[in-house]
């Protein structure tokens, strides 16, 4: 949803991360691209373009007039005032959300934009976050609403169709929360890793993926590279490689560089890391069990080959990936009843108040 009030920051980037979904991961790791996952349009009172806050242009694919249905609905941040009254403002799209939601739609705002979701009277009774600047303002408008502005993000009913978010950055938690949901976990942790969501004060290897090798010829260096991508754990590598290729250990060391752009050893680590990585975001499993499954009897070697290749600890790696896109918390006064239990193939770990993401 494109208001003049809305920043050019958080909408173009909602808009560019949501296309992005499916395609951009193959394009960076040189795999084959997947379909995109999300039909994204720009919604306004008019497809004539218009400047939003900050001057930059925006142009609406459709406008709240059209009868198009959306499954999802973004209320951006607004460049408003914190503690002005803004009941009673921008009647056309309060319809329209509203609309939306009692056609099934999920709803979630950032920031500032909560407050439309307030003004529809979609948060009475129920818990919402909002930046921290506009919570005190909001309280005394729209004091129906539980605020808590404590949270990054916040649902605010059993059914999961209306979440709200914190201050304006914490847009890219919600696209990992909306991805998860509905696309996969494991395309939310790709986004993060893409676009480097999240804790940055440890740098940008936590983040980073092996690549796709690169093409070449060597049919020699290729099969071994195909034998070893279903072996990698298995012990005495390196002598196994050289032996199955039929050459000296110095030719196959030379062609192997030569072919891949990296050295047998480097190679085989970073086979064994990006397995561990996604044994750490997937299972529960401890760290010294996934060493030894990815082929390290030694855990205390596996912990600084872990470090040294990505930048942080294990332990650390997986509490910054394994709760992206679980769902969060509900009030206990909302919490799911018992015949609306989610079936045990789609339960979500609940999540601490403040995302584990984050």
């Amino acid at each position: 949803m494109a208001l003049p009030e809305s920043t050019a920051y958080v909408l173009f980037g909602l808009k560019e991360v949501l296309e992005a979904v499916g395609p951009v991961w193959g394009m960076v790791t040189g795999n084959a691209p997947a379909d995109p996952r999300f039909d994204v349009a720009v919604v306004a009172s008019s497809t004539e373009p218009f400047a939003c806050a900050g001057g930059a242009w925006v142009q609406a694919s459709t406008t709240f007039a059209g009868n198009q249905h959306f499954d999802i609905v973004l209320v951006t941040d607004l460049t408003i005032e914190p503690d002005a009254d803004h009941r009673g403002r921008w009647p056309e799209a309060i319809a329209w959300l509203a609309a939306h939601h009692a056609e099934g739609a999920v709803i979630a705002s950032i920031c500032s934009g909560s407050v439309l979701l307030a003004e529809a009277g979609l948060l009475d009774g129920k818990e919402a976050t909002t930046h921290w600047a506009f919570a005190e303002g909001y309280a005394r408008c729209y004091p129906a609403v539980t605020w808590r502005p404590e949270r990054i993000l916040c649902l605010a009913d059993t059914e999961e169709r209306l979440v709200t978010a914190g201050g304006a950055a914490s847009w890219e938690d919600l696209m990992l929360w909306l991805v998860a949901r509905f696309v996969s976990p494991a395309e939310a942790v790709r986004l993060a890793k893409i676009y480097i969501f999240g804790d940055r004060s440890e740098g940008q290897l936590l983040y980073a993926a092996l690549r796709r090798p690169r093409r070449h010829e060597d049919r020699v260096i290729s099969q071994c590279q195909d034998w070893l991508a279903g072996h990698y754990a298995e012990p005495d590598i390196l002598a196994r490689l050289v032996d199955r290729s039929g050459l000296s250990e110095k030719s196959f060391t030379r062609r192997f560089k030569a072919a891949t752009g990296h050295a047998p050893l480097d190679y085989v680590q970073r086979l064994r890391i990006e397995e561990a990585k996604e044994l750490l975001e997937t299972t529960a499993e401890p760290v010294e069990t996934i060493g030894r499954s990815v082929g390290y009897e030694d855990s205390s070697f596996f912990r600084r080959l872990f470090k040294r290749q990505t930048g942080t600890t294990p332990a650390r790696y997986r509490q910054r990936f394994a709760g992206i896109g679980r769902t969060l918390p509900r009030p206990e006064s909302q919490a799911r009843p018992e015949s609306q239990a989610r079936p045990e193939s789609q339960a979500r770990p609940e999540l601490e108040p403040c995302a584990r993401s984050r």
